[in-house]
């Protein structure tokens, strides 16, 4: 049961409007004035880090047991000019639009304007990139071929591992002084940078232990007053004694552990807006030994260690993500910023790693039903039945959580990828389905890739209809094809030179953050950067990898499916009648389009037919992408993600050949095409199964039920053996939504009447009545399963 501060927290947050704070960049634009060009970059974004942390304000609320914000207050959300300076009509626009609005003053506005915004314009790295991107590549761009992740956020995918639970600040910081006492300033010519990098790291982590002991000041002297009841005035107590050890030393407690982290997770989202956001990784696994010691020295009881639980799971609620600039200001998107909470798994040595604590985090996902943090159940054949049942019955409830992780499957792709068996095992998921070494990788995500669009550019011979641009080369008129192997090797070609487009711009933007914006607070806690005295950005981690996300495979697949067999096989239709409904919308040619969706063998059916191509296109885009080479030394890999730029990719893609409209979503990861699949669930897993997906970094499947199929022990046993089938198969990952379609219509007439509804989007829940309507109804479109 929730007790009272945690429903009371719960509902502080859930009711609280996110905000804009300009008090970040007021600070960081006065240092920047004053500072520029006097140190080397490394140490100048330590030294502005360490001004955040000693001036920005301190917040801690009634109630609360984990204590500090990014911003002066729970949701307020600062900005991150030196990334991408916001407008003055951007800030306005986030204040006034209807769904995920950001509430800012007039007054702030024109402080704004008149502060920050003349500094910024010009340097920030958004402003420096597009200065210099290749005309092509911003062609390419625009037509909505390809997204770019960076130049909106710093890259910054990432989880930790179980050392900050061994070694506080102040042991890392004895680690950095050994490096710099080692550096070879003789035979290594990288020693002044990284001497440079190293002092950067030790002032990151002096920034944070003076953070953490302004808070424990603040609890101090909140203590002392008369207005406090005792039992307030006993936990500021209690958190002026944590704050003064962690993050500075090792924690010792369970209270102060999740301290920890909080303070570790707040520095690394305060020096930078990483995308997505830091993540905890299995925190079941790291707070065990804390939890254990104190249950049986009779320190700790269940009661207490849930209750802390739920207080460190509300924090991160009170973090929407960075909004956006530009047109995309615009455009509705979400608050979630993709934490995610790993819930099972296996250890270092293999061994199952579900415990105690891993119950209680599944109890906390049901009961406080929340947008934030993601979470995700990682079950291997080694997990308990037990826990995957108790898994089901959270997903039974509706709320999009917890999304389900085969880890016998990603140990497969990370090793596949370089990492070794024992860190594989360690990592898991951040974010959405991406899989990395914990605590000792940066794995990036570079953008998303139109691979319906790819096709689109191909039967239009390198130009963009929709557009009238050419994006590609002149790959022949598809008129004139011959055969389906003709247009599949045309296809082939425009694919590789969009990615090798896309992958040599992404090399240039890794480098402008490799030189200009250090990470150097996250660098101090991911291996080994310390080691090698080079920044997170700049091949400091153990692995490097760069992610390009493949999104519709289904549409793609439906479409190739529906030319070879009714163009070049059975004669049904010509090309260029086709093409004519294609470039029509399919006005006037209703028929065509009911033969293609009535008699065409469709992805996620068990037909071997539709199934032969998606493992082509598939293979394919591994060729196009694995093994090219990024700027650290490593390699680009496969993702199949699509977050919501599926319905953003939809709105740029013009009529396709499954039948599918202009404007409308494609399909999203590796998910059958909306509605395309027709033969149940055990025909899509059946599928996605003869994809090898261990050659991504993460696959992603959704599958939508009605609540009446899932109520039940019964039903939840069924959906447990449906998940353990999948995963038999090699499936990554699968997520689920179960709602019904009259439930999801009447939220969009009532939608005061369905303010806590959460859906599962694609990689992460959102509330439905926050989603602009064509989210919404690329949700309603799924597939409604009656049946396990």
């Amino acid at each position: 049961m929730i007790t009272q501060r945690v429903q009371k927290l719960r509902e502080e947050s859930v009711n609280t409007q996110p905000s804009i704070s300009i008090e970040r960049a007021l600070i960081e634009t006065e240092f920047y004035k004053a500072n520029f060009g006097k140190y080397p970059v490394p140490i100048l974004r330590a030294l502005n880090f360490f001004e955040i942390c000693t001036k920005k304000s301190i917040y801690i609320g009634d109630y609360e047991l984990i204590v500090g914000e990014r911003g002066p207050s729970p949701k307020a959300v600062p900005t991150f000019p030196e990334l991408n300076c916001h407008s003055a009509e951007d800030l306005r626009v986030l204040n006034t639009r209807e769904l995920q609005r950001y509430t800012i003053s007039e007054n702030d506005i024109e402080l704004y304007e008149r502060e920050v915004i003349p500094y910024w314009r010009g340097k920030s790295l958004r402003d420096i990139i597009f200065e210099r991107v290749p005309a092509d590549w911003k062609r390419a761009y625009e037509c909505g071929l390809f997204t770019e992740f960076m130049e909106q956020r710093a890259p910054g995918h990432t989880a930790l591992d179980g050392k900050i639970y061994k070694t506080g600040l102040i042991g890392f910081k004895e680690r950095i002084a050994q490096q710099i006492a080692k550096l070879d300033f003789i035979n290594d010519p990288e020693a002044t940078d990284k001497r440079d990098q190293l002092e950067a790291m030790s002032i990151s982590c002096d920034a944070m232990i003076e953070f953490a002991r302004r808070h424990s000041l603040l609890a101090a002297e909140r203590a002392e007053s008369r207005q406090v009841s005792e039992q307030q005035r006993d936990d500021l107590k209690e958190i002026a004694r944590v704050c003064s050890r962690v993050p500075e030393y090792a924690p010792q407690t369970f209270h102060e552990a999740l301290q920890m982290y909080w303070f570790i997770h707040l520095g690394t989202i305060t020096e930078l807006n990483g995308w997505d956001a830091m993540n905890p990784g299995h925190l079941d696994i790291h707070l065990w030994p804390f939890y254990k010691k104190e249950i049986e020295e009779g320190t700790l009881t269940r009661e207490r260690a849930k209750e802390l639980l739920s207080c460190f799971w509300i924090k991160f609620n009170n973090h929407p993500a960075p909004p956006k600039v530009g047109i995309t200001a615009k455009e509705s998107g979400t608050y979630n910023d993709f934490t995610n909470i790993n819930i099972g798994g296996i250890n270092r040595d293999g061994s199952d790693a579900v415990n105690e604590i891993s119950y209680m985090l599944l109890e906390i996902a049901g009961e406080l039903h929340i947008l934030q943090p993601g979470n995700s159940v990682h079950i291997s054949r080694r997990t308990p039945e037990r826990f995957l049942k108790e898994a089901c019955k959270v997903i039974a409830k509706g709320y999009g959580y917890p999304s389900v992780f085969n880890v016998d499957a990603y140990i497969k792709e990370l090793v596949l990828q370089g990492k070794s068996l024992e860190d594989a095992r360690e990592g898991g998921c951040s974010g959405c389905i991406e899989v990395g070494a914990f605590g000792k990788e940066a794995y990036l995500l570079t953008g998303y890739l139109n691979v319906p669009k790819i096709l689109e550019v191909t039967l239009n011979n390198g130009v963009d209809p929709m557009s009238g641009v050419r994006v590609g080369p002149a790959t022949g008129d598809a008129h004139t094809f011959n055969s389906f192997e003709q247009l599949y090797r045309a296809f082939v070609e425009q694919l590789n030179y969009v990615v090798d487009l896309k992958i040599g711009v992404s090399n240039y933007i890794d480098r402008v953050f490799a030189t200009r914006m250090p990470a150097t607070f996250l660098s101090v806690v991911i291996d080994d950067c310390i080691e090698r005295g080079r920044d997170y950005y700049n091949a400091g981690p153990r692995y490097n990898t760069s992610y390009i996300q493949c999104t519709g495979l289904g549409t793609v697949t439906d479409s190739l499916s529906a030319i070879k067999m009714h163009v070049f096989e059975k004669s049904t239709f010509t090309m260029e009648r086709l093409l004519t409904a294609l470039s029509n919308n399919f006005e006037g040619d209703e028929v065509l389009r009911q033969t293609i969706i009535n008699h065409t063998p469709f992805f996620g059916n068990d037909n071997d037919y539709a199934d032969s191509i998606a493992k082509r296109v598939y293979e394919e885009l591994y060729r196009a992408i694995d093994g090219k080479r990024n700027i650290k030394g490593e390699f680009y890999h496969l993702n199949m993600l699509s977050t919501t730029c599926h319905v953003y990719f939809g709105k740029v893609t013009g009529a396709t050949p499954n039948g599918r409209h202009k404007g409308r979503a494609i399909s999203d990861g590796t998910s059958p095409s909306q509605g395309a699949d027709t033969n149940g669930p055990t025909a899509v897993i059946h599928s996605l199964g003869k994809l090898d997906q261990t050659k991504s970094g993460g696959t992603l499947l959704n599958l939508r039920f009605l609540p009446s199929v899932i109520s039940g022990d019964s039903n939840s046993a069924k959906l447990a053996s449906l998940i353990r089938s999948y995963f038999a198969l090699d499936g990554h990952h699968i997520q689920f939504n179960i709602v019904d379609t009259q439930t999801l219509r009447d939220a969009q007439k009532r939608p005061h009447e369905y303010r806590d509804l959460l859906v599962r989007m694609a990689g992460y829940s959102d509330y439905f009545v926050h989603m602009n309507r064509d989210l919404q109804e690329e949700i309603i479109s799924r597939t409604e399963n009656g049946g396990v």
